[in-house]
């Protein structure tokens, strides 16, 4: 009888001891944060040169001002012989509250309105940009906030690799997710090539979708790692597996370059 008692406290020790742990494990895992990707689509070297200043000048101080620390900027590599030229800014929000309130507080933002008003006065046939976008997106679980990649080497040689996957419902898409939850993530990782985030397309113009963003020291660097990824054991086994087929049916890439007033 004594045995039965001890060994029932014991197990409800065990439990509570669990239940606290798990708990303070929980507590530590950081939200999953939101991302807005905005997209300018231009067509010039003056487009491009109103949008540096208004950017660089204008825009990033005031949202740096409303607590967005890191901000990415991006150019389509070699900008001057592309035919789709395009500039992208990152931003992560902590909450969806920020992303609803950032264009509000920046209304008010009377040294954006000072600095930026060449883009912001700009009349219907002298605009500083062709068309614009925006995609919200939602970080995976299995990497829920945006990585600040480390380089030795210089800035101006690094590649950004954007990559968009679309599939043929939302269920696929989210199976596709689930593939890079389960391992290919961390397989990126262990090869070495840097991911800066991974988010599911909330909202944009081709969905279902998901997109990702790796970068590298220079071009050289991320074909040899592609080649790896490519050979990897692990990634071939998981490429086999039929719960993951056709999870895929249309795949965008994109190679970028940071701007020089770019925190990534």
């Amino acid at each position: 009888m004594k045995f039965k008692t001890f060994f029932a406290a014991f197990l409800g020790f065990i439990l509570i001891f669990s239940s606290l742990i798990t708990n303070a494990m929980l507590a530590k895992a950081p939200a999953r944060e939101y991302y807005q990707l905005i997209v300018y689509h231009i067509k010039d070297k003056a487009q491009e040169a109103r949008l540096d200043k208004y950017l660089s000048e204008a825009y990033i101080p005031a949202v740096r001002r409303l607590g967005i620390k890191t901000i990415g900027v991006f150019k389509t590599a070699n900008m001057d012989t592309a035919i789709n030229k395009r500039v992208y800014v990152l931003l992560p929000h902590q909450s969806l509250q920020g992303f609803q309130n950032l264009n509000q507080r920046l209304d008010k933002d009377k040294e954006l309105a000072a600095k930026g008003a060449d883009y912001g006065d700009a009349s219907f046939d002298n605009a500083p940009y062709i068309r614009k976008e925006n995609i919200f997106m939602l970080a995976f679980s299995g990497m829920p906030v945006l990585k600040k990649p480390v380089f030795d080497g210089p800035k101006n040689t690094r590649i950004y690799e954007l990559r968009s996957y679309e599939s043929a419902t939302e269920k696929l898409s989210l199976n596709k997710i689930n593939m890079f939850n389960d391992g290919e993530m961390e397989i990126f990782t262990r090869i070495g090539s840097q991911p800066v985030f991974y988010g599911e397309v909330l909202a944009g113009s081709r969905m279902p979708n998901m997109m990702y963003m790796t970068t590298y020291s220079d071009k050289a660097s991320r074909d040899a790692h592609w080649k790896t990824f490519g050979s990897d054991p692990a990634w071939k086994g998981m490429s086999k597996l039929p719960k993951y087929k056709n999870n895929m049916t249309r795949m965008d890439v994109q190679f970028l370059t940071p701007t020089d007033y770019s925190d990534l």
